[in-house]
């Protein structure tokens, strides 16, 4: 539904200019987008945007050329019947953006209008119809309870300053001055806003009302931007957790990479371990894929095949690997030998045990059984 809106701007001295017929032509910002309060006949104010998109579309600008200037706002739209009853100049061709605002020249024609307007009649109030639907949103940090769409203009009307009430009145940089379409002091304008604290309802001023939602709307987009704060710092905790972690799992790695050294240490003690165990396994064990471990119990049971190395520790295993190997330097043994038959010499089984005690405690703690 069209509802019909007025907005307000002044005229000063320096835009005014009168033309050699005694014409007074005034270019003047008439509108600008923004979130303005509009008082409606209940007294209530209703917080409307205009929003760039919107105010500044083609078919509102185009809207607000030639156009019927009047003496204060007509109690009816302006059009071809009643345009000569009302009209006492003209827009002209040339309404544009210039600076975030709508602007347009236009020129009075009727001489008490004139003078109304050098008596100081200053105040410019658009009258225009537009479709108010209901969005709640912020604009410049301003909360908004409606948005005007499809703005179009139907004429300009020099005003009294404050005739509509300026207990209403919002002025900025040739700001708007919002009223609602219907006359106020015909519908109730005396009634005041109610404004709630608390669940507690209070008459205030229009103008106490209009700065209480501008302050409240000032907080939502305050809070708004604190909660995208906690946001942004508990995505950057996330990130630093991640980064943490991206270099304790890079310390890790290196820390079991092995060096060339180690390689060469580890091949070096392979091709030992091997050429100690042929002696006892011979030549036709398959050794690859084995473990050193799986290849030491192997031939510790070529000599003793109720070894049972279940639940021993690698330090065992090694340490009676180590004391076969003793044996066998000692005795020339060979896989096809019989080795273990015999009783051997008391210094080669002290030499034996010493072995694996040895072995045993070598960097940690083995198991001694």
């Amino acid at each position: 539904m069209k509802v019909q809106r007025f907005d307000k701007s002044i005229i000063t001295d320096s835009n005014m200019q009168v033309t050699k017929e005694g014409y007074l032509t005034v270019k003047a910002p008439v509108t600008r987008p923004g979130v303005f309060p509009y008082q409606r006949a209940d007294g209530s104010i209703q917080l409307e945007a205009k929003l760039p998109e919107n105010l500044f579309a083609s078919e509102t600008i185009q809207s607000l050329n030639a156009k019927p200037v009047t003496n204060d706002h007509p109690s009816e739209p302006v059009n071809a019947s009643n345009h000569q009853k009302y009209a006492k100049g003209t827009t002209h061709t040339d309404a544009c953006v210039s600076d975030n605002k709508l602007f347009v020249s236009f020129t009075i024609t009727d001489s008490k209008t004139i003078q109304a307007v050098q008596d100081g009649k200053r105040e410019l109030s658009l009258g225009f119809e537009s479709e108010v639907v209901k969005e709640s949103g912020t604009y410049a940090g301003e909360r908004y309870d409606a948005v005007q769409k499809s703005v179009l203009v139907n004429h300009l009307a020099i005003v009294d300053e404050g005739r509509v009430g300026p207990e209403i009145a919002i002025r900025g940089d040739s700001a708007a001055f919002m009223i609602d379409s219907k006359n106020t002091k015909k519908q109730g304008g005396n009634k005041m806003p109610v404004l709630k604290i608390d669940s507690k309802e209070y008459e205030v001023d229009s103008v106490v009302k209009s700065r209480f939602d501008a302050l409240e709307a000032k907080l939502d987009a305050a809070n708004a931007k604190a909660a995208k704060v906690d946001a942004l710092e508990g995505e950057r905790d996330g990130l630093k957790t991640k980064l943490d972690k991206a270099e304790s799992d890079l310390e890790e790695a290196n820390k079991n990479t092995m060096t060339e050294e180690d390689i060469e240490n580890a091949v070096t003690e392979r091709a030992a371990l091997l050429d100690s165990a042929k002696v006892m396994l011979g030549d036709a064990f398959d050794f690859k894929g084995k473990t050193a471990r799986e290849i030491k119990e192997a031939a510790i049971k070529t000599s003793n095949d109720s070894f049972d190395s279940k639940d021993k520790s690698d330090e065992y295993v090694n340490a009676f690997y180590d004391a076969m190997t003793v044996t066998a330097d000692a005795k020339g043994y060979t896989a096809d030998a019989n080795f273990g038959k015999g009783k051997p010499d008391p210094k080669e089984l002290e030499e034996i045990e010493k072995k694996k005690a040895a072995r045993q405690n070598f960097g940690k703690k083995g198991d001694n059984k």
